[in-house]
């Protein structure tokens, strides 16, 4: 792991000024460490060490260019790995396999005498995986010779960034390059009227690090956060209610009959909704806490008790103290960073990508991302397809998407097809008896097509590829159900979906 040194709380660029003789020894120290010298300035800069930030700076590093990423958290992998998808994952498979042992084995023809949950334990079995990817993020750094470092920064020109270091002392960084790859992080209750105090009152960052589990928890909001950190306290043995200003759950871009079906399967496992309800407050009083809510057309008022206050409503782009506006970086009303095509910023060689800028708010889009950005100061071209980036729910079941959705085709005044095949027709899902959900194909009418593909089910997050690289490559329905899938397979209800919606008629339904 490679960091900067530094002479009495400073580094090189500052010595320059004070102490020539002394610089000259840190940049000699510095280059034999592979970090550029205040005269050699990189030909990429990422700011921002999460899935965006990192494999933009490693790719750049693979196409040849002097790279260097400077993340303040101290630990690679952003939001997504050090406190959002990867640990969030972790806490749904284990608690997953906590439900089923108590509720499911049985029939199995697994008989267990006593189930007991040991929740330190899982906490740290979420935090050891962690650990072990974000030290293999530093690894990935030092074989691709990607600089590292640790620290706050901040645009002193367009091309000169200062960066307050985690361990103290300051440095300054020269680009030819840079990248704003700075991520988001949890959108406070609107008008303040809700205060995070990460124990009783939490957000995301607190439900995965409660310390016993919640006798009644209460979830505002009923994106994908929100259900997925649901289900896991739900599995737990909380009661759980989710509070849903729109009237459907899954958030934007899910298909309208699929978050119907999704809302059942979940009701089912015990979780309760409250949808097109309006939260007002929320207040701690003798231990608990009092969500004061309201119809969201308004009405009667309601209070909901609760141990557990989960606040889920969104995320919002993080821009502060990168002094943007001391270079004339733009932002949107929304505060993200307005780029275009080419992800150029409105300054020349600043480019920005993921959460900080436009789009959905996705790991694997701001990967792709930041690949196209460093292709386009490489070769001058690189290439995202908005139109096949995949959604999942890490939910049991899971629930993944791509493409348009059926009230997005209607909205339009487009012709299309449908398949549906459910997976309590699938032999697989049957054998395993896990037959909860189905596959729907949504296809062009007169062409064939693929324009959305919508997976409710087990699996769902791994199948969805397939679809990807369907809707990539402008694939036909028919290009699908005439594709040998193994028997027996989940997938094969991907196929059988498929020849529903080109030919009218699945085998097996």
């Amino acid at each position: 792991m490679l960091s900067l040194q530094k002479v009495s709380k400073t580094t090189a660029p500052h010595l320059a000024r004070r102490a020539p003789a002394a610089a000259l020894q840190v940049g000699r120290r510095q280059q034999a460490r592979g970090l550029a010298t205040p005269s050699e300035p990189y030909d990429a800069v990422i700011i921002g060490g999460g899935p965006g930030g990192y494999v933009a700076a490693i790719k750049a590093a693979q196409l040849g260019l002097r790279t260097v990423c400077i993340e303040k958290r101290g630990a690679l992998g952003g939001t997504c790995l050090n406190i959002g998808c990867i640990p969030s994952k972790a806490m749904l498979h284990n608690s997953h396999i906590y439900h089923q042992t108590q509720h499911d084995l049985k029939k199995r023809g697994i008989d267990v005498d006593t189930v007991t949950l040991n929740l330190p334990t899982m906490l740290k079995a979420k935090e050891d995986a962690v650990t072990a990817l974000t030290k293999g993020i530093e690894t990935l750094f030092r074989q691709n010779k990607v600089d590292y470092i640790k620290g706050t920064a901040s645009f002193i020109s367009p091309t000169k960034i200062a960066v307050k270091l985690n361990d103290g002392g300051e440095t300054e960084v020269d680009g030819k390059n840079i990248i704003i790859a700075t991520g988001s992080d949890v959108t406070p209750f609107p008008g303040g009227a809700i205060e995070i105090d990460e124990k009783q009152i939490v957000s995301s960052t607190g439900a995965l690090e409660l310390q016993e589990v919640p006798k009644k928890m209460v979830v505002i909001g009923g994106g994908i956060i929100g259900l997925e950190m649901g289900s896991v306290w739900s599995r737990l043995g909380a009661e759980v209610t989710v509070v849903e200003f729109l009237g459907g759950i899954g958030g934007a871009g899910i298909d309208e009959e699929t978050a119907k079906q999704f809302q059942k399967i979940l009701a089912k496992q015990g979780l309760k909704f409250k949808l097109n309800t309006k939260v007002l407050s929320a207040d701690k009083q003798d231990g608990k806490v009092f969500v004061k809510t309201e119809s969201a057309k308004g009405g009667k008022e309601e209070t909901l008790e609760a141990d557990v206050v989960l606040v889920a409503v969104g995320r919002r782009p993080v821009t502060t103290g990168l002094n943007l506006e001391n270079i004339g970086v733009e932002v949107d009303s929304k505060g993200r960073i307005v780029i275009d095509d080419q992800y150029n910023t409105s300054v020349k060689g600043i480019r920005c990508i993921g959460d900080v800028t436009f789009g959905p708010m996705l790991a694997h889009k701001a990967e792709e991302e930041g690949i196209a950005a460093v292709e386009h100061i490489k070769a001058g071209h690189g290439h995202v397809n908005y139109g096949a980036i995949p959604s999942v729910v890490y939910t049991h079941p899971e629930v993944a998407w791509v493409g348009k959705t059926e009230q997005e085709l209607k909205a339009a005044g487009v012709q299309y097809k449908l398949g549906k095949f459910p997976f309590l027709a699938n032999s697989r899902a049957k054998t395993v008896s896990d037959t909860d959900g189905q596959v729907k194909f949504i296809v062009e009418k007169e062409t064939d097509r693929i324009l959305g593909v919508h997976i409710i089910g087990p699996n769902a997050g791994e199948m969805i590829a397939e679809a990807v690289l369907a809707v990539e490559y402008g694939a036909s329905a028919e290009d699908v159900g005439r594709t040998s899938h193994a028997h027996p397979t989940l997938s094969e209800a991907f196929k059988e979906s498929a020849l529903q919606a080109y030919c009218g008629k699945a085998i097996h339904f």
